[in-house]
């Protein structure tokens, strides 16, 4: 059988050699085409190789009868309808690691660009400017490079920091002491990371968690003059801040390969001396771009060979009956990770899945993979899947237990999580109601009752006589109303939780005043 391929965007000419050697593969080229040709175009291919300017959307899938796969020759998958695509059992693939050393060189290269002004001197030599005075540059050698997010490129980029002998600060929230200690680096909080970094260099990816993470509260946390660097992703660095940070000297320099709208013609930043930028340069060297088109090629032959595929970002539909079966259970699933991980300060070193009752008669791998999922999507971002999140796991060093056990208790069902961090453990535990659905039923060896759904406020406190009126009393003053209320203790006056599920999401300033309260330890605010 010969399989078609379109290739609908410039890739990398020796990149597709696998796909043009394969004696059942049938390759056609097309990069020009219009939206409405591709639409009309796309029903006669099995596979579809992109890179960011195809736009794979919901409509483009519908007219695709014969579509197995697509295949990103990138990392970012944004211009493609994920969802349409697993809908429709079509499997999407990328290409996440090929372009590591070239950005880790790229970040790098603005390191020193921007420690020495070699644009800024390089350009007033282009007009004439013999000046030297006024670019003294700095040294890197002892100077302190704050790491935040410690992935693939973070990694490489604390090799290549260490090489020129700059200590390297590390914050990560899946860094272990022993992964640090192997790496020879310090890791810390990123509170301390940014209040003792010479230079700051961010390699996370761009989700809610992570948007605007270097903002004004964070640049007054810094050392003046600090130096910061973003090659990752537009808009981890509130872009405004930063223009204020280095009007008032507090940054000394900038380097930006992302921004937050791209791309630019004109911006503000731009404008200042002490700021240097390339065009999303970073995997934009010959070897990278070959590279990724290598790799995804070879998973679109190893695809249609029937062997695995190393890099995909979806995973096909379920059957149906076998859906219908774990639906509920899966929901329950990821509503118990979500909330434990935002319980959940420290690295995290294992999770176990454990299943109990008649949850131990199925087929229960599923589960394992939407809860590491969603735990692991609280700090990596929603390229979390899962058919991928037990090969991330493993890729940070994460140990996955998962268990069956048909011994009794109150529940004809119990789906318990455990998490084992660098400084202890968490645990929650819940069940499908027959008529009434989804139960938490155990929080850390508190027992609760709580719906997993709305707006959700943890809190640790003391047992102590006033607590909860006062509680009451101040969300009444913020208009907020309390729709149920779960308490329970340890012993008497001793520790204790409240769970409040509340008719409206509750503002940061909110959860900082119940901190502030005597008897409350910890507050957490979390929606479900």
């Amino acid at each position: 059988m010969t399989y078609n391929i379109l290739i609908s965007d410039p890739l990398h000419k020796e990149g597709i050699t696998p796909l043009l050697n394969h004696k059942d593969i049938h390759v056609d080229i097309h990069t020009d085409l219009t939206s409405e040709q591709l639409v009309a175009k796309i029903g006669s291919y099995d596979g579809l190789l992109v890179r960011s300017q195809t736009q794979v959307t919901k409509e483009l899938l519908e007219h695709a009868r014969n579509l197995k796969i697509v295949g990103r020759a990138g990392v970012g998958v944004d211009n493609i309808d994920l969802d349409a695509a697993t809908e429709r059992g079509i499997i999407v693939v990328n290409a996440p690691n090929a372009n590591t050393n070239s950005a880790a060189e790229h970040t790098m290269a603005m390191i020193m660009a921007l420690s020495r002004k070699i644009p800024q001197a390089y350009f007033a030599l282009k007009n004439h400017q013999w000046d030297r005075k006024n670019y003294v540059g700095v040294e890197l050698k002892n100077k302190t490079l704050g790491i935040i997010g410690l992935g693939r490129i973070g990694t490489e980029v604390a090799y290549r920091a260490k090489g020129q002998r700059m200590k390297v600060f590390a914050y990560d929230p899946f860094l272990s002491p022993e992964k640090a200690e192997k790496m020879g680096i310090a890791f810390g909080t990123l509170e301390e990371v940014l209040k003792t970094s010479d230079f700051i260099t961010v390699h996370t990816p761009l989700m809610k968690e992570t948007k605007h993470l270097i903002n004004e509260e964070a640049f007054n946390l810094m050392k003046p003059g600090v130096q910061i660097v973003n090659c990752a992703r537009g808009g981890i660095i509130d872009e405004e801040a930063l223009y204020k940070a280095i009007i008032s000297k507090k940054v000394a320099g900038a380097a930006l390969d992302v921004f937050e709208k791209e791309p630019i013609h004109h911006h503000v930043l731009l404008e200042l001396p002490e700021v240097i930028a390339t065009p999303h340069l970073g995997a934009s060297t010959v070897e990278a771009q070959k590279n990724v088109t290598i790799d995804v090629s070879e998973d679109v032959v190893n695809f249609f060979a029937g062997d695995v595929v190393r890099n995909p970002v979806n995973i096909p539909s379920l059957p149906l009956d076998t859906m219908n079966k774990l639906a509920h259970h899966l929901t329950l699933a990821e509503k118990l990770g979500t909330l434990l991980i935002h319980l959940t300060e420290e690295a995290i070193e294992e999770i176990s899945v454990i299943f109990a009752g008649d949850l131990s008669d199925m087929e229960v791998s599923a589960f394992t993979r939407r809860t590491v999922r969603t735990i692991l999507r609280r700090h990596l971002g929603p390229h979390v899947n899962e058919v991928n999140a037990l090969y991330l796991a493993k890729k940070r060093g994460i140990i996955i237990h998962q268990g069956k056990t048909s011994e009794k208790n109150d529940f004809t069902n119990l789906l318990t999580l455990h998490l084992k961090t660098t400084s202890g453990t968490g645990c929650i535990s819940g069940t499908i109601l027959n008529g009434l659905g989804a139960r938490i039923v155990e929080i850390n060896g508190y027992r609760v009752d709580i719906i997993p759904e709305g707006h959700i406020v943890f809190i640790h406190h003391t047992d102590q006589p006033g607590v909860i009126g006062r509680l009451g009393s101040l969300l009444a003053e913020y208009n907020i109303n309390i729709a149920t209320m779960q308490v329970d203790r340890s012993d008497v006056g001793g520790d204790a939780i409240m769970v409040l599920k509340i008719d409206r999401k509750i503002d940061i300033h909110v959860v900082h005043e119940i901190q502030a309260m005597m008897e409350i330890n910890d507050v957490k605010a979390i929606d479900l």
